[in-house]
């Protein structure tokens, strides 16, 4: 069942919120109208609904139940669709079948309490090792780390903290294969280990300019690119060495005949395929191989240089490089300044293709560069071989460290071991028994499920709630099966109309109710009509008239009896009302009984828009309360004649005969005369009568007029008596 409810961040509840513990088997929630109630049910019905993300729910041993809540949403949703959906129950069983069903949950319920058993005892344990594992934490980082902090810190690195340095404590014991050595021979090692830490080194990457020097002493450099000689325009045109600058004009060439240089019509169908001619396909290859050549030197001497810069950047910022980076620069220097030359040399081959250029070479520049790189990188592994070895010989140093601590050690770490061993055997054994009895459980619980299904009916919740309907004075309509759904119900007339949409809110109340009663002890579903289960209720007398108020009370007055005797499959009960007489008439024991250890109290009130609660445990600070019986009456306009019979009677108890230590016939000879005297008898016979039993007629209620006649005599009992400042008071009227 529910342990205890955390609510805030939502609607009146705070960031703070409240927070309800020690719930017990059955709980009683009084609060006013706005006050939180129904957010406190939606809670339990919806605990996994984004607007609870602040919220929680704690469960007995942590194990969740069914929640079934009565609020307005359970209303509207069962009330609002037109069909009714049935209520399976054991209807249909026989006595044997219900025994055998009974047996058989009898039998879930020890499986049940012994799985939780072994849970606990499943817990005690791993808390008993976890004590045992912290107590040695403490004792290993204060009697070791603390100790010889200052001599080997270097040896702690990692395991710094508690939790890590006991466990690597306790490896090392178990796993630690290195050669005992004395404090004094590891003390002195320390001291020249434990320096400044060598780290190594990266190898500088090689470069790759092979494919630069092959563009550099490509042929096509050299070779004068030029028209084919053998068309008739060749002689002129190589004759005033207009190659290249015929060239180029073709590209200003339009589709007529005009010449874009002299805009005279020159330009004939022969004179354009003479220029085809000339320009032949081996002209266009030279040409664009110069071009492909230019760009791919240019973009690979770019990338070079960056590579190189970027060495020459990384290495100059480390104070620890092995390159000589002032040469590497003078190198980089004049190999940028040749890239650069050739890239105005391909330029001008590119524009006048009739010409022969000669390219620097880079190959020297280069070669010299790879040659440091090379030379950096034999010393760098020079370097990283001796960092290797170092490694090796710090690590041998920290193993033997951890090799002494666990020897001078060993007698406290021996027993940790042991004790530590023979409490996981036991974890590991109640873990086994405890997942047996889950999968016991789980293997009963389908029996159980599948023997409902064979018994069950939603006829007799139907026949339930028509009986309760015609008791107490509901005959003008009745639940009927659906002509449409299986397994579906309607609220019907007695002229065979649907009379859902004509209910009043007092009917809808009610039969909802009812219904609500039904589905506690039963199911919509056949497989979950006998699983275990707790009840909110949240105002259900809300709507209802002070008649039925004492129906819907002696009604939950019993399954409070059952949740008290462990009967049913209802576990707990969690019941919040607005209604001072309804929780005075449902949390009524005895009359003789002030506490039970089974039922706490709490009151929610809202002051400034935030709700807060306030615990009364085993008191019922309602009932005890004189002002709310004078409230009462004071809203007697809201409440029939047994409420304020009752009110009336505990009023005169209260305060003439308990603390006036006045009788009745004291009360009655303050009147003057006779008829009066008859008339204040008749009104304490009235009010006894209707306040200590509940006449045949119940549902037959007073009229307005004996009330108001009998309220007349109540306040000349406090005039007679002398107390009319009294009266005035508790109902707030003046004095005329």
């Amino acid at each position: 069942m529910l342990e205890s409810i955390t609510i805030k961040k939502v609607a009146t509840y705070d960031e703070a919120g409240i927070q309800i513990t020690d719930l017990k088997k059955v709980n009683f929630i009084y609060g006013a109208n706005g006050s939180g109630k129904t957010t406190l049910t939606k809670l339990i019905d919806r605990p996994s609904d984004a607007l609870f993300a602040n919220c929680d729910l704690v469960w007995k041993n942590g194990l969740p139940i069914k929640a079934l809540v009565y609020n307005k949403d359970f209303r509207d949703k069962n009330f609002g669709k037109g069909n009714i959906e049935g209520v399976f129950t054991l209807g249909q069983a026989t006595k044997e079948e219900i025994e055998a069903i009974q047996k058989m949950q009898i039998d879930l319920g020890i499986i049940k309490v012994n799985g939780i058993r072994k849970r606990e005892a499943l817990d005690k344990l791993i808390a008993t090792k976890q004590e045992l594992d912290d107590e040695f934490k403490e004792k290993a980082w204060k009697d070791i780390y603390k100790e010889y902090e200052n001599d080997f810190k270097e040896a702690f690195a990692g395991v710094m903290k508690k939790d890590s340095f006991k466990a690597k404590i306790l490896d090392e014991f178990q796993n630690n294969t290195a050669a005992l050595k004395t404090y004094d021979e590891l003390t002195e090692k320390a001291k020249t280990i434990f320096g400044k830490v060598p780290s190594t080194m990266p190898v500088i990457a090689t470069i790759d300019f092979a494919r630069i020097l092959e563009i550099e002493t490509d042929k096509i450099w050299q070779k004068k690119i030029i028209g084919k000689a053998d068309v008739e325009i060749a002689k002129l045109i190589q004759k005033l060495n207009l190659n290249d600058w015929v060239n180029e004009g073709r590209n200003y060439l339009q589709e007529d005949e005009t010449c874009p240089f002299c805009q005279q019509s020159t330009i004939t169908a022969d004179f354009r395929k003479q220029l085809e001619n000339y320009f032949d396909e081996t002209f266009i290859t030279d040409t664009k191989l110069v071009k492909e050549n230019n760009e791919e030197y240019n973009r690979l001497a770019q990338n070079l240089i960056n590579v190189l810069q970027q060495i020459e950047s990384t290495e100059k910022a480390n104070t620890e490089t092995k390159l000589n980076t002032e040469t590497f620069s003078a190198y980089l220097k004049t190999a940028s300044s040749q890239f650069i030359s050739n890239k105005e040399l391909l330029n001008n081959k590119i524009k006048e293709p009739s010409r022969s250029i000669d390219l620097i070479s880079v190959k020297e520049q280069l070669e010299n560069i790879q040659q440091l790189v090379s030379n950096a990188n034999i010393e760098i592994a020079k370097h990283n071989a001796i960092v290797a070895n170092y490694t090796s010989e710090r690590s041998n140093l920290i193993k033997a460290i951890w090799k002494y601590l666990g020897e001078e050690n060993k007698n406290e770490i021996e027993l940790v071991n042991k004790k530590s061993s023979g409490l996981q055997r036991g974890i590991a054994a109640l873990h086994k028994q405890h997942q047996e009895l889950r999968t016991n459980y789980s293997e009963q619980d389908r029996k159980i499920k599948e023997a409902n299904k064979n018994v069950t009916s939603v006829q007799p919740s139907v026949d339930e709630i028509n009986r309760t309907l015609q008791s107490y004075g509901f005959s003008n309509f009745e639940i009927v099966p659906s002509k449409t759904e299986k397994n579906q119900y309607q609220i019907q007339r007695g002229d065979g109309t649907i009379a859902e949409s004509t209910l009043s809110e007092g009917e809808i109340t009610f039969i909802t109710f009812l219904y609500f009663l039904q589905l506690a002890k039963g199911s919509t579903s056949q497989e979950s009509i006998t699983e275990e289960r707790i009840l909110v209720v949240d105002d259900p007398i809300s709507s209802l008239d002070s008649t039925i108020l004492f129906v819907v009370s002696s009604l939950l007055k019993g399954i409070i009896k059952a949740i008290k005797k462990d009967e049913g499959n209802i576990r707990q009960l969690i019941l919040l009302t607005h209604n001072v007489y309804f929780h005075k008439e449902v949390s009524f024991i005895d009359g003789r009984t002030t506490e039970n250890g089974d039922t706490f109290y709490w009151i929610l009130r809202r002051n400034n828009n935030i709700t807060t609660v306030q615990k009364f445990e085993m008191k019922n600070s309602i009932k005890n309360s004189y002002e709310l019986l004078w409230h009462e009456l004071r809203n007697k306009d809201k409440n029939s004649g047994i409420t304020i019979q009752n009110t009336m009677r505990r009023i005169i108890e209260n305060y003439f005969k308990i603390l006036g230590q006045y009788v009745d016939d004291d009360l009655i000879k303050k009147f003057i005369n006779q008829q009066e005297q008859e008339i204040c008898r008749s009104l304490i016979c009235w009010i006894n009568d209707g306040s200590h039993s509940i006449p045949d007629d119940l549902f037959v209620e007073h009229q307005d007029a004996t009330i108001d006649k009998y309220f007349e005599v109540f306040k000349n009992i406090f005039v007679n008596m002398g107390h009319t400042e009294h009266y005035n008071m508790m109902m707030k009227e003046h004095a005329n």
